[in-house]
């Protein structure tokens, strides 16, 4: 961030966001130069598929093309504006497999046998990560979001706190909240 001699602190995404809104194309270029790498790395540590991470990394950016003008830059970081949207995307992308997964399990196409793979663990932690996303689906979506920011996303409390704009404390309760019903969920005794 830059600081000009007045000592207000400039957002240079911010300033990018604002040329997108009038329909810029450089300023859009240049925005997706600097934070695709940061926003991709966001969505895959949720979603764990690269491709399915490179489809929500395309739709992140095409709604930040599409939505620039809702952006206000007195509210917050354009940085910030811009990982909500993907972790939100991202989310989006984890609740809708999970549906389609208990649509398949409804309809018992899930109940077919398989041929064993030879990875076991590969498959054991499949199993366990769709126990992961069943589970945090259950959770309320503060306690939720507050978790995938922390243990996908790898931002620490104060970034959170920053990112969704609610105080550490709160985030601190979410978090200690959502981690002892996720346990009890997961049938996890301490």
């Amino acid at each position: 961030m830059d600081v000009p001699e007045d000592g207000t602190a400039r957002d240079a995404v911010a300033d990018l966001l604002l040329s997108v809104a009038s329909g810029d194309q450089k300023a859009f270029a240049s925005l997706y130069d600097m934070l695709s790498s940061r926003v991709f790395g966001l969505i895959l540590r949720v979603l764990v598929n690269r491709s399915q991470s490179e489809e929500v990394l395309q739709e992140v950016f095409l709604e930040v093309w599409q939505s620039a003008s809702r952006f206000a830059p007195n509210k917050g970081q354009g940085r910030t504006w811009i990982m909500t949207i993907a972790h939100r995307r991202a989310v989006d992308r984890v609740r809708s497999a999970q549906s389609s997964s208990d649509r398949d399990v409804r309809a018992g196409l899930r109940n077919i046998d398989v041929a064993h793979d030879s990875v076991a663990e590969q498959v054991e932690s499949g199993i366990e990560g769709e126990k992961v996303v069943g589970a945090l689906a259950q959770l309320p979506e503060a306690q939720r979001e507050a978790l995938v920011l922390s243990y996908y996303g790898g931002y620490s409390q104060t970034e959170i706190a920053v990112l969704i704009g609610a105080p550490l404390g709160t985030i601190k309760t979410r978090m200690r909240d959502g981690l002892t019903r996720l346990r009890t969920v997961m049938g996890v005794t301490a």
